[in-house]
């Protein structure tokens, strides 16, 4: 049963108890949804542009998504960055009013199913940033410490709009992992980290024992997992980041097809099944969802298997 809440507000329990008491739902790929819309994405912003140039369009992408049953809602600040919105000519000012935004759109979005649904808000990877697919590959070359200066101003701002979790998502190495658990210290936001990966190591080749380990002692990490990579690879990671912590799992897969960064498009055959949803849970996921090509469907009938299981 949920609880109540202030219609447009925080809802009443912490994402953090949620995932004490059970399983919560994930919404999917932002993305694929806003281009089922009649979206053009094909800016290096991708869909932070929506954000300054058709904030209806995110909103109604986060609705179809709460509508389909998802519980939390990932906004659209993923590529959303000071240097990337001034390379557009925006400024410092307005660009933390579109961060916001995102956040705004997220709970507005949500409001209106009546029911409890938390907005985390994105914090992508400097690789997104980039818009090359450097994302996928880590090592950027820069220090922790310049990473952590590049995360901690949008963080902050993020932070400031409310949000009731941050998600550390798509992180592909533990050098840029490092460098956000840095830059969101004392923001009094809850997070969860999330790593894309390939096989049983980060997209930048370390072990994923080590990886998810460094988040085991920091009380602010709600979940750790990983999102943005084949299905099969993030069923053999649930395990991994459940022993290394002790914490809530999060996993939130690619339909499995793959990502051509040189070509911009989508290639391969998708694999997502939601009954990998059980799986997940026995080896302890707790947030579990989809990300790229991972639609409203699919979103659906995660929340069927998980009506059905009762955790």
């Amino acid at each position: 049963m949920h609880s109540a809440r202030t219609p447009g507000g925080p809802p009443g329990r912490t994402l953090g108890d949620a995932l004490a008491e059970g399983t919560v739902l994930l919404d999917g790929g932002l993305s694929n949804q806003l281009e089922a819309q009649g979206c053009d994405l094909s800016d290096a912003l991708w869909s932070a542009r929506l954000l300054s140039d058709a904030p209806q369009q995110i909103e109604a992408a986060h609705a179809a998504y709460a509508r389909a049953g998802a519980q939390v809602l990932i906004t659209a600040s993923y590529q959303a960055t000071f240097e990337g919105f001034a390379r557009r000519g925006i400024g410092r000012d307005r660009a933390a009013e579109l961060m916001a935004g995102s956040v705004e759109s997220a709970r507005r979005a949500g409001a209106v199913t009546g029911r409890e649904i938390w907005v985390a808000a994105s914090v992508g990877p400097y690789g997104a940033m980039l818009a090359d697919g450097s994302e996928y590959r880590g090592r950027y070359g820069l220090t922790v410490r310049e990473l952590e200066r590049f995360h901690r101003p949008r963080a902050e701002t993020l932070a400031e709009a409310g949000p009731d979790v941050l998600a550390l998502e798509t992180v592909p190495d533990i050098d840029e992992a490092e460098a956000l658990l840095r830059g969101v210290e004392g923001l009094g936001v809850p997070v969860w980290l999330s790593y894309s990966v390939a096989g049983d190591r980060t997209r930048a080749g370390q072990p994923l024992a080590e990886a998810f380990a460094l988040a085991a002692g920091i009380d602010q990490v709600v979940a750790v997992g990983v999102n943005c990579c084949e299905p099969a690879d993030a069923d053999r990671a649930v395990e991994v980041a459940a022993a290394a912590t002790g914490k809530p799992v999060v996993v939130y897969p690619n339909s499995g097809e793959e990502w051509d960064a040189d070509g911009r498009t989508w290639t391969g055959r998708g694999t997502f099944e939601p009954d990998r949803v059980r799986d997940w849970q026995r080896a302890g996921a707790r947030l579990v969802g989809g990300c790229c090509r991972v639609g409203p469907a699919e979103i659906a009938a995660l929340a069927e298997r998980l009506e059905a299981s009762g955790v």
